[in-house]
């Protein structure tokens, strides 16, 4: 029985994945949801409490992924400043943006564009404002660590620089970019931001 309930929960999500890209989260129902994934509508709450909550469940996994990008630079996990004058730094922040569209796609497109009416719907706003507080509280760390570099940076271009990069994220998704072009567009734009970091920094 247990099978067969994690089977309608992963029907439920799959359904709702389709109806959310398709429709967005404001022009889609539980009730469509229920009944496309043959399920009972009054059933479906024993699945997800709401919409909203089923709506964060489809798009976890990006969820999860955007949040790991943001530790592993500058939170918890955060490398080394010095790090950014490697060739192997630039390749792996490459590597990382290449995999999350790769990997995320579908699910980077319905968050990005379909989250009107949810709780998701300022995703991007809360998760700049967040990435800036966690980029000054590296600054202060690396300056602990490197006292030569230079870390007066203004709140407005650590804004910016998170900014930009949900900007690439939504143009390359919007045009369908190809990916050997993406990734020769990911290249230039990541040798961009960090020669641009390096020559503020002072690194």
């Amino acid at each position: 029985m247990q099978v067969l309930k994690e089977d309608i929960r992963d029907r439920i999500l799959a359904i709702a994945r389709q109806q959310f890209a398709q429709n967005g989260y404001s022009k889609t129902s539980m009730r469509e949801i229920a009944g496309l994934a043959g399920v009972g509508v009054g059933n479906i709450y024993n699945y997800f409490a709401n919409k909203d909550e089923l709506f964060r469940e489809v798009v976890r996994p990006v969820l999860y992924a955007l949040e790991a990008m943001l530790q592993e630079h500058h939170g918890i996990r955060g490398e080394d400043i010095m790090m950014m004058r490697s060739e192997k730094y630039l390749k792996s922040c490459i590597d990382e943006y290449v995999s999350l569209i790769n990997t995320h796609r579908g699910l980077m497109e319905i968050l990005l564009f379909r989250a009107q009416g949810s709780s998701l719907e300022h995703f991007r706003e809360n998760y700049t404002d967040r990435s800036t507080e966690l980029v000054k509280a590296w600054f202060t760390s690396m300056r602990q660590k490197h006292p030569e570099i230079n870390t007066a940076v203004s709140d407005f271009i650590i804004h910016l620089h998170t900014v930009w990069m949900f900007t690439l994220f939504e143009e390359l998704l919007m045009h369908s970019v190809p990916q050997q072009e993406m990734e020769t567009i990911l290249h230039d734009y990541i040798l961009f931001e960090i020669q641009g970091w390096r020559a503020i920094i002072q690194i």
